[in-house]
This record gives structure tokens, sequence and C-alpha cells, in this order.
């Protein structure tokens, strides 16, 4: 299992059409090959912040199945256009011990 992280910062003002749209794009994710689940969470000291939390079965289903898909691009319409700066995504797996 994959962790994918991004810490989301949404311009001022528009963090409720972010969560609109967002609610929209949950849709697009879940159903991608190789997605197990998602969370966003919003920051309590800076309530334009949200993490986006996703586990994928495999890298490449996050990296090339969703990244490289028709699907992104609906994504990438909905919710690009609300971050600055834009996000860097990280990708974690479980440590041993």
């Amino acid at each position: 299992m994959i962790l994918e992280t991004a810490v989301l910062n949404v311009k001022p003002g528009l963090t409720e059409a972010f969560e609109h749209n967002f609610s929209k794009a949950s849709a697009i994710i879940s159903g991608m090959q190789g997605y197990i689940r998602h969370e966003l969470n919003r920051c309590l000291e800076d309530d334009h912040q949200y993490i986006l939390l996703v586990e994928w079965e495999t890298l490449e289903d996050h990296t090339i199945g969703f990244r490289q898909s028709v699907e992104y691009q609906e994504w990438k319409a909905l919710l690009h256009h609300f971050y600055d700066p834009f996000p860097i995504v990280q990708h974690y797996v479980k440590a041993e011990g």
C-alpha cells in the first residue's frame, strides 16, 4: 500500500467552492484502478489549508494509471485552479518495526 500526501493551500475566499468541487472530484478518483481510499482534512490553524491523503495499491496506480488518464484531466479542471502555491505530492510506505 502506498500513501499519497498533498498539502493543499486554497486561495483565500475559495474554500467553499473548493470543497464543493472536491466532492465531485472524489467520485473520479474513487473509481480508478488501484484506489483504496482517501480523506481530505482541513487545518484548524489555517482554514484555507488542507491535507489530502490517498491510499493506492501501488505507486504506479497513482503516477501512471491516474495521472496519465482522461479522468485526471477532469480532476485537474475541477481542482487545480484553487491552489496557490501548487501542492507538492509525496508518497510513503509503511515503515518496518
